[in-house]
């Protein structure tokens, strides 16, 4: 902050500065109080003194029961003026520009001392500060690695909790950013949430029907067997998924390479007619400044035409030629794109058909074990310790039937949702892919033939300018 001292004027701490502090940290309904008559120092246990262009701590020695002090965003060179404050428990000396930790020895009860952002080189004198708990020491000029091992190894019991806590915020932080790469690659793939058993808990998500039912025998024997089937046929789609993802990138990028190898042969053959045109048209040009005018300058000047009319043939023969190659292999591109994604439509719905097949075949299963279990019940074939909750549910068969079907409906819809999720993912990138390719060439030709049209006009143009008028000598 000492960038800024020829801007404002230091201040030292006084009975008017604390004594307004107290006052705009006083309620409201209190203010008015603190105003018409001093507040009694030794009540005092907070105290706030940030941005006050402080640059000497002094007159504090009559608040003896302060706990909390703020006097952070200063200017204050040197830490003094505390050891009546005994109680101290919290003390913010952040962002000032203290050279030197000392001046603490009596703050016995010391908690939490932030000194981040001074000038400190060295950490010392702070052995007793045996209560300290938090010690921020971030931003100082503690470039002395021999000082910074022994205060490492004196403070650690300080430093220790906040490095941990710091590398614990650090870890969190980057395993949540590899969790959310993972979902953009998984998204990118289509195959998002299809990895583990993820697609199948979600079926189940807020079912409480089939929930109740866990409880009757054999139910959660028989849903776990479904479990373990669909979450085979997800994985299968997941691994298809990223199989059939690295394909796609594989064409398109084969696509571009393609194209530009034929766009670099186009332009080494364009920079060669160029080229040669070029030599030719700038003895042309000096036989021009010569002759000035006269049948000799008309002959050069009709030799001219012809000879830029010959390059826009040629230019443009070129420009047609490359277009055509360009037309078969994005043509080519097309059909490949076209059958990639319909293998990848055709392989997932028959996966997806397989899903609903076991969604199915679960839901018989289940049926038939209710009405099964609903007809032991109603004979008292069940065992003795058969559980009150179940029998309460097979009181009406009907209705938990009815509720099986209801949940049944929704799980097959969940995974038609799915479905028609990744075929319409596959349908946009089928079509966004094509017509990007088509786009881009189209924009490319359009683009060259402009600039063949440019730079012929600039030659014919400096054609007809040139041998009209001599340069001055």
């Amino acid at each position: 902050m000492s960038q800024f001292l020829s801007n404002i004027e230091p201040n030292i701490i006084d009975d008017e500065m604390v004594q307004k502090a107290i006052e705009e940290r006083s309620p409201d309904n209190l203010g008015e109080l603190a105003r018409e008559e001093s507040v009694k120092p030794k009540v005092v246990t907070q105290l706030q003194l940030s941005f006050k262009s402080i640059l000497q701590i002094d007159n504090l020695w009559p608040l003896e029961n302060l706990t909390k002090l703020q006097l952070d965003n200063n200017i204050i060179e040197k830490i003094e003026g505390l050891q009546s404050l005994v109680h101290l428990v919290w003390l913010d000396l952040s962002f000032n520009n203290i050279e030197v930790i000392e001046g603490l020895d009596t703050l016995v009860k010391l908690q939490d001392l932030s000194l981040y952002s001074n000038r400190i080189s060295k950490i010392e004198h702070m052995d007793t500060l045996q209560e300290l708990q938090i010690f921020s020491i971030g931003k100082n000029n503690l470039t002395i690695l021999e000082d910074r091992e022994t205060a490492a190894l004196k403070y650690q019991d300080l430093t220790k909790p906040l490095e941990q806590e710091e590398a614990h915020v650090l870890a969190l932080q980057e395993v949540e950013e590899a969790k959310q790469k993972e979902l953009e690659y998984h998204q990118t793939a289509f195959v998002e949430y299809l990895n583990g058993s993820l697609l199948f808990d979600s079926l189940y998500a807020e079912d409480r029907e089939t929930a109740k039912l866990a409880c009757l025998p054999g139910v959660e024997d028989l849903l776990q067997a479904y479990k373990k089937e669909f979450v085979l046929v997800s994985e299968n789609l997941y691994n298809y998924g990223l199989e059939e993802y690295e394909k796609r990138e594989a064409a398109v990028s084969k696509f571009y390479k393609r194209l530009r190898e034929i766009l670099a042969v186009n332009q080494q053959e364009s920079k060669r007619i160029i080229s040669g045109f070029e030599s030719r048209n700038q003895r042309r040009l000096d036989e021009l400044y010569q002759a000035g005018s006269g049948d000799i300058a008309e002959s050069k000047r009709a030799q001219g035409k012809e000879d830029i009319h010959q390059l826009w043939d040629a230019l443009m023969t070129l420009e047609a030629l490359v277009s055509n190659d360009l037309e078969e292999l994005l043509q080519d591109f097309k059909r490949s794109i076209d059958v990639i994604a319909s293998t990848f439509t055709e392989n997932i719905q028959g996966m997806f058909s397989r899903c609903r097949d076991l969604e199915n075949e679960h839901h018989e299963k289940l049926v038939e074990l209710i009405i099964t279990t609903k007809e032991k019940l109603d004979m008292d074939e069940l065992e003795e310790d058969f559980p009150d909750d179940a029998r309460m549910l097979l009181v009406d068969e009907n209705t938990i039937v009815n509720a099986m079907n209801v949940s049944h409906s929704i799980r097959l819809r969940k995974i038609d949702k799915r479905e028609s999720d990744m075929l319409c993912n596959i349908y946009q990138w089928q079509i966004s892919v094509t017509e990007k390719a088509f786009q881009t060439e189209n924009d490319r030709n359009r683009s060259c033939i402009q600039k063949i049209i440019c730079f012929i006009n600039s030659l014919q143009k400096e054609l007809d300018n040139t041998g009209i008028q001599k340069p001055t000598e």
